[in-house]
């Protein structure tokens, strides 16, 4: 009892204690702890005093040191007009070395290798630089060359054939000459000999391959617009072996039958009926007649046809081929003329209206178009027959283009 008495008196006395002693000890702390801030905002204060002040002399010593020295400089400093006549002398040095600088470091970048420059900005500058530089160069040796012929007269040295892979071209034991006799007496019997005479008049049928694409007709209608007298069938489902005899029978003189890849012409085969020969040729680069831009309409006159440097027996024969498409019985009236033109094996097809100038020396060209570009890839000795048919030409392609300068036609 008596245990139990004391520890309940303890414990009834110990919350009295404890409140009391409580507030005591958290002013205490509370005072320390605003003491204390007191004391860190007053040494701030302090800092801050010390660097202004500082800072403050720091400024007034330099803007001090700036006017003894501004008044320095006008006590010995000549007159105005001496001053802008000084400057104006250091400014043509500079600008003088600064443009010649400039000039040594363009004639450093064009003597140096275009391999060497890795910026390639800086390199295709170079190289643009470079053309000019050869193309002034290049100019300035012409009007040279042309006061020159103006003040000899006859006496002037002949003119300068430029090199040029055409001008460069190997040698061919088929080249032939303008006045080949044995030439001359082959192509007065061959099978396009009557439409050159006119005797025989051109009728042309035109197909394509089966199954066509819609755009393949934009290119046979330009066609027809290039050779008269042409007329297109379908196809159908009929072979090249039952179209060649009926074309035969229907007295036309040549088939020509077109294919493509992927929506897009690219061959032409054309065969002279009813025996031969027959060709194929790749078609690329086509521009349809509406596709020409300011282009002039067809008149529907019979066109003068050209037929240039085709030098070779190959080519000759290939030039007669296609020269058999036309009557060579032109209308001038209509001044249409389809050109083929060989350059380095490919067959340059146009097709223009030309009008004479005043003087009548010059003439202009009008394109009526189409324009596409022929290569050849096989020339057959009769009708086309893959199976017993006779080449009498085929490009390989892996023998013939060893060099550069060896062509064919």
């Amino acid at each position: 009892m008596v245990l139990t008495w004391i520890y309940s008196s303890f414990n009834s006395s110990m919350p009295t204690l404890f409140r009391t002693n409580c507030p005591t000890a958290a002013q205490s702390v509370n005072q320390g702890r605003q003491e204390g801030r007191q004391e860190g905002s007053h040494h701030q204060q302090r800092l801050c005093d010390d660097f202004r002040t500082k800072c403050f002399t720091a400024t007034q010593s330099v803007n001090q040191g700036r006017q003894e020295g501004k008044q320095e400089g006008r006590q010995g400093s000549p007159p105005a007009e001496t001053l802008s006549k000084t400057k104006k002398k250091r400014k043509e040095k500079k600008g003088n070395q600064s443009i010649q600088e400039r000039r040594r470091r363009r004639r450093r970048m064009v003597r140096k290798d275009l391999s060497e420059i890795k910026n390639k900005i800086k390199r295709q500058e170079v190289y643009l630089k470079r053309k000019k530089e050869k193309e002034k160069e290049k100019f300035e040796r012409k009007l040279q060359r042309r006061k020159e012929a103006e003040e000899l007269g006859d006496a002037a040295p002949p003119k300068q054939v430029p090199k040029t892979l055409d001008s460069l071209r190997e040698a061919d034991n088929t080249t032939v000459e303008a006045n080949d006799h044995e030439v001359i007496a082959d192509e007065e019997d061959d099978e396009f000999a009557p439409f050159f005479s006119g005797e025989k008049k051109p009728k042309i049928m035109i197909t394509t391959r089966p199954r066509p694409s819609g755009k393949l007709f934009n290119f046979i209608a330009d066609l027809m617009l290039l050779v008269p007298n042409s007329f297109f069938y379908r196809r159908k489902s009929y072979t090249l072996d039952e179209i060649q005899g009926w074309a035969a029978k229907k007295e036309f003189t040549h088939l020509i039958v077109l294919g493509e890849k992927n929506k897009v012409v690219n061959q032409l085969l054309l065969t002279h009926l009813p025996k031969g020969p027959t060709a194929l040729f790749k078609v690329s680069s086509v521009k349809h007649h509406d596709d020409i831009r300011g282009h002039a309409n067809s008149s529907f006159h019979l066109p003068e046809i050209i037929l240039n440097r085709f030098t070779t027996r190959v080519g000759h024969r290939v030039g007669r081929f296609l020269g058999s498409l036309y009557e060579h019985n032109p209308e001038f009236r209509g001044r249409n003329v389809v050109t083929f033109h060989n350059q380095r094996d490919f067959i340059f097809v146009r097709h223009h209206r030309y009008m004479f100038a005043d003087t009548g020396k010059k003439a202009k060209l009008h394109e009526i178009g189409p324009r596409f570009t022929l290569k050849l890839k096989w020339l057959m000795a009769g009708k086309f027959d893959t199976q017993h048919g006779e080449y009498e030409w085929i490009h390989k392609r892996k023998e013939m283009e060893t060099s550069r300068r060896r062509f064919a036609l």
